[in-house]
């Protein structure tokens, strides 16, 4: 009974709509065309001009405060000095003893 339910639930999801099994890929390309011009294009220029138009560009660098937690090294970094992140950037990142200048 329960097999018989299932392939009935199965034909009905596998006759509606554009499916890759049937061998058309049309009309699934036209979808993913119409879905991508119309719901991502604009939904990245949304998130652009949400960022870059409505967004604060100057921020202020925060006051460093010594948490030691924060800055353990229990074994230098592989590169450069070894107490340098492999990202990192002189007007955001601290180091232990405080922002380089």
């Amino acid at each position: 009974m329960a097999s018989r339910f299932g392939n009935l639930v199965r034909r009905g999801f596998a006759s509606h709509g554009p499916s890759a099994s049937a061998g058309d890929h049309g009309e699934g390309v036209k979808l993913w065309k119409k879905l991508s011009f119309f719901l991502a294009l604009p939904g990245v220029a949304l998130c652009w001009v949400n960022a870059y138009v409505f967004g604060e560009h100057e921020h202020e660098r925060p006051e460093f405060k010594p948490y030691a937690h924060l800055y353990i090294r229990n074994k230098p970094f592989p590169w450069g000095d070894g107490n340098h992140g492999l990202f990192h950037n002189k007007a955001v990142n601290a180091l232990p003893d405080g922002y380089e200048e």
